[in-house]
């Protein structure tokens, strides 16, 4: 029966106010129990220190074993609160690992499944070495970083423009001539491998092929070929020599076009030379509208040659009735607009009515009125 005393004597320790988490405090101890010794099957009760630094209270001797036992069992209550000595640690510990394993996993899958959209190519490097170009579409690959893929879009057509009109281009021409030019380069990727790793910067050695070889066919033509009817031959020539000069550089680039966008003199004589250039377009219109003028007269004549010779056969075949009938073709083009009066001199009337006579309108008499054969004292 001494064991529900000793429990007891327990109870009241941990409810005690002179207890805090370092062990008891300095204002005072657990006190014995009645009679002046311990209760049978307590534990002793030992002065423990004041502080929790294990400095020994006013009056007393060093820390004691009851103050270690203390912060021992503190300590432990403390991991067992936060999960290092309870349940929680291998809970914590499970979803460290499932988070580790769903974290593999997507690694795993970002860099060994790659799609392939169908403009573009995909150029697979192992170990930082070429290895395979990857065609559209899905495809697996080791993952990173023992394969990487880059992808490349071969279809984009991408331009170059060089030039432009806040800042002057000048190149010499064949005759000696200044000419202010802006043109541009259309190209695409034709090899991404090549693209990749024959050139350090593309971009950079198309412009500068671009504006070595305009140069170079600018030096072979004149100042009016340049900016005139030769534009297309210069384009053309352009786009084959940057094509072949960039093969033998093994670029994996495709020139899609050279267009010329401004093609004129220095600013400084640019409105004189435009004048000039005004009038010399001015005579050539005169000299196409004297040309286009002469073909018509001579198309002219040449069909009435024609037709006089097909009157001339039918002339010889019966002179006295072609004749006749010549003259009254042409007294009828002669006298269909004229106001005109024929009188025949046999059995002449003594008195004419001219004023009732019909008349054609005034619009239609372009040429001056004739009488024809009127005989004197006609009239009244």
């Amino acid at each position: 029966m001494s064991i529900f005393p000793g429990w007891a004597a327990r109870g009241r320790g941990l409810f005690a106010d002179n207890k805090g988490p370092w062990g008891p405090t300095s204002s005072g101890g657990t006190s014995p129990p009645p009679g002046g010794g311990r209760e049978e099957g307590s534990e002793p009760l030992r002065p423990g220190p004041s502080s929790p630094w294990g400095s020994p209270a006013p009056g007393r001797g060093p820390m004691s074993n009851a103050s270690i036992t203390s912060f021992d069992e503190f300590l432990t209550r403390s991991r067992a609160r936060f999960g290092n000595g309870g349940s929680g640690g291998p809970r914590a510990r499970s979803f460290l690992l499932w988070g580790a394993a769903a974290l593999l996993v997507l690694w795993f899958l970002l860099t060994t499944v790659h799609r392939i959209a169908p403009e573009e190519r995909g150029v697979v490097t192992q170990f930082g070495r070429y290895s395979r170009t990857l065609s559209p579409g899905i495809s697996l690959t080791l993952p990173s970083p023992l394969e990487r893929v880059q992808k490349v879009d071969v279809e984009n057509i991408r331009n170059i423009d060089l030039g432009s009109a806040a800042e002057e281009t000048l190149m010499l021409t064949g005759d000696q001539n200044i000419i202010d030019i802006a043109y541009s380069v259309r190209w695409n990727v034709r090899d991404p491998e090549l693209y990749l790793f024959e050139l350090q910067n593309p971009d950079d050695t198309i412009q500068q092929v671009a504006e070595s070889t305009m140069r170079a066919a600018l030096s072979g033509v004149t100042l009016n070929q340049a900016i005139g009817e030769g534009r297309g031959e210069i384009e053309a020539r352009v786009q084959d020599t940057m094509q072949r000069v960039l093969d033998t550089y093994r670029s994996g680039v495709r020139i899609q076009g050279v267009a010329i966008k401004q093609a004129d003199p220095p600013a400084a004589v640019n409105d004189a030379f435009k004048a000039v250039s005004a009038s010399q377009q001015a005579a050539q219109s005169d000299i196409n509208q004297a040309r286009a003028y002469a073909l018509q007269l001579a198309q002219l004549s040449q069909g009435e040659a024609t037709a006089f010779d097909k009157v001339y056969e039918q002339y010889r075949l019966a002179p006295e009735v072609t004749r006749r009938r010549m003259y009254y073709e042409t007294m009828e083009r002669v006298l269909q607009n004229v106001d005109k009066t024929i009188v025949e001199a046999p059995g002449v009337t003594p008195y004419l009515p001219l004023n009732q006579t019909p008349r054609p309108p005034a619009a239609a008499l372009q040429e001056p009125q004739a009488q024809v054969g009127q005989p004197q004292g006609a009239g009244r």
